[in-house]
């Protein structure tokens, strides 16, 4: 899914992410809090997310609040991540400038080496958010771009349902 933030400037940045989870409560992703997604949620707790199928000509949009996930949720998902995908976590400073991929590949074998026997723990800072959808939007492509577009909003413990124009 692609996932857009903005920073304390309000400056925006897009990138793409995994979905790691939904639940009647939001979206789960998993990143570090030190990287620029996680700097810019800590200073803006806000995100947008956007799933694209092309071939299907449809679109799911949705805004809203991103909260911590719980270090339960982290440790449980962490431990569910493939051993090379653990130890790259320890290995990597995320965002941080990297002087050669020669240090990273160091970094790797080093962390490979530490943790080469047992279950690899979820590093300090390495996190999860849940974006609690405000907003969601469904788009369908139609012929001469008269698209069907329909908003849920959230108001209380329902949802408004609208139509909007392409």
């Amino acid at each position: 899914m692609a996932l857009a933030t903005a920073d304390a400037d309000g400056i925006p940045d897009v990138r793409m992410v995994l979905m790691n989870g939904i639940s009647p409560e939001g979206f789960v992703f998993y990143s570090h809090i030190n990287s620029a997604k996680g700097r810019e949620l800590a200073a803006n707790p806000n995100a947008a997310l956007l799933f694209h199928w092309k071939s299907l000509r449809r679109q799911v949009r949705v805004r809203g609040p991103v909260s911590p996930v719980s270090d339960a949720e982290a440790d449980t998902y962490f431990a569910t991540r493939p051993k090379q995908a653990q130890i790259g976590a320890w290995a990597s400073k995320q965002s941080q400038p990297l002087e050669s991929r020669l240090a990273f590949e160091k970094a790797i074998a080093l962390n490979a080496a530490k943790y080469a026997i047992g279950e690899v723990p979820r590093p300090p800072g390495w996190s999860g958010w849940r974006i609690v959808p405000q907003t969601i939007e469904f788009w369908h492509d139609r012929p001469f771009r008269l698209h069907d577009r329909i908003v849920f909003q959230r108001e209380g413990n329902g949802w408004i349902k609208t139509r909007l124009y392409p």
